[in-house]
């Protein structure tokens, strides 16, 4: 797992090294006017109005730039997403990503009878399984760690994140950036956990989010 690990985040720093560039140059009004064809899935102000499409607000732009450009080159598999993504340069990527990381992430919540679990996965793994915990790598209010290929969780929706830990689990979503961490993790989680986990980081927020 940590030989896994360490080279996937070397290959991400070489990948992070170009998409910063690109992202430097990155203008949001752009992004805002190229935005038109992605409202009717994730929402005029970035936020799904669809359960089992992502929100966008908020994300890091360096992790929606290289997503999208593992939709066009097919290997990140979504046949919406290759057919969106297929007209794209990497200046309108990085727009894109950059005005839709300046918006402002819905706030979801968490149900009480899946709080304790989802808690317990999400900040101590499942030792027995060789679960490792979710924070390590998401952080502690669920917001990701920009420039490392790991996004923000905090907020998404429940059926997203449900519906990807599936593709994970069963290799689907597999081939690049930190999918292969994630096949591994997923593989050991059932569909209790995987509700669990889902349904605690919908309503997870860093405490200065959380007491607005």
């Amino acid at each position: 797992m940590i030989v896994k690990l360490l080279s996937a985040l070397a290959a991400l720093c070489l990948m992070s090294g170009a998409a910063q560039a690109q992202l430097e140059n990155a203008d949001p009004k752009r992004g805002e006017a190229a935005s038109a064809t992605c409202v009717a899935c994730h929402g005029a102000d970035g936020n799904s109005v669809v359960p089992n499409y992502p929100n966008l607000a908020g994300q890091h732009a360096d992790y929606i730039y290289e997503q999208l450009q593992f939709y066009k080159s097919g290997e990140r598999e979504n046949a919406i997403m290759l057919g969106q993504a297929a007209g794209l340069d990497k200046q309108t990527m990085a727009d894109l990503a950059v005005y839709f990381s300046e918006l402002d992430a819905e706030l979801g919540e968490t149900p009480e009878e899946l709080l304790s679990t989802g808690r317990s996965i999400y900040m101590g793994g499942i030792a027995e399984k060789g679960v490792p915990a979710c924070v390590s790598c998401h952080g502690p209010g669920g917001m990701g760690v920009p420039s490392s290929g790991y996004p923000r969780l905090s907020g998404q929706k429940v059926e997203y994140t449900i519906e990807q830990l599936g593709l994970y689990q069963s290799g689907k979503r597999s081939g690049y950036g930190q999918a292969g961490l994630m096949n591994d993790i997923a593989s050991k989680l059932d569909d209790e956990e995987i509700q669990a986990v889902a349904n605690y980081v919908r309503g997870l927020y860093p405490t200065d989010i959380a007491a607005e």
